[in-house]
């Protein structure tokens, strides 16, 4: 494909992950170590470029019994049939990231969001740190603005009276009476469709996300979707 270094290129990222210890209570990025990562390569109108789908060999061969302890571990038979397919590439960390690079460097992006980034950003750094022995202690590239699709949602969808009837409408209240602003519930709202539910899927939760992104972008209302994080 021609890339038009004028255009926005941007990237949504997803991981999948498994806990490394039971340090911490609850789901915590600095307790997660990342096998599955996927992303494409978007425009804030959510046209899809390219989609890249990794499992991280180092992971997810050299650790199986952190593996067996991942909240999504029925599905390592289903990574397994996909790898086999040609779906999903099994590869180093290092590789993964090398190829993350790689299309930053050809599109020119500037920005990456993922739904909840703080965890997946954490959880990537987390990965990073320990596979490397904390010789490299950040996975994004300094020169890139981390973005948050949830973060865009809870300014742009959250606060609408539409999206708090859809939500009590159909059950989407916390316990403290607010809506829930989950990827999975988003995509429901947005797309119409009450029956879909998340694959739980590093490339297959992009796909929703890169939609959620191009929902508030159509919106055209101020919003800041950077999100500052001090890893």
């Amino acid at each position: 494909m021609k890339i038009d270094k004028r255009h926005n290129y941007k990237i949504v990222l997803d991981t999948e992950t498994a806990p490394c210890d039971n340090t911490y209570e609850g789901v915590n990025p600095y307790n997660m170590f990342v096998y599955d990562i996927g992303w494409v390569v978007t425009d804030r109108d959510g046209i899809v470029y390219e989609e890249r789908s990794f499992v991280n060999a180092d992971i997810f061969l050299d650790e199986k019994e952190l593996m067996k302890s991942a909240y999504y571990a029925n599905k390592i038979p289903e990574y397994w049939e996909d790898i086999k397919a040609g779906k999903r590439i099994l590869t180093s960390f290092y590789n993964i990231r090398k190829a993350l690079m790689q299309d930053i460097e050809d599109y020119g992006v500037k920005q990456i969001f993922a739904h909840n980034m703080r965890f997946d950003c954490g959880s990537l750094n987390n990965t990073q740190r320990w596979l490397s022995k904390s010789k490299y202690r950040r996975f994004f590239p300094y020169e890139v603005e981390i973005c948050d699709t949830l973060k865009m949602a809870r300014q742009v969808i959250a606060k609408t009276a539409s999206y708090r009837r859809y939500c009590e409408d159909n059950g989407y209240l916390t316990k403290n009476n607010q809506v829930r602003l989950t990827a999975e519930i988003l995509y429901r709202y947005i797309s119409g469709d009450e029956c879909f539910e998340e694959e739980h899927k590093g490339l297959d939760d992009c796909l929703i996300e890169k939609d959620i992104m191009a929902y508030c972008y159509r919106k055209h209302q101020k919003m800041e979707p950077k999100l500052w994080v001090s890893a």
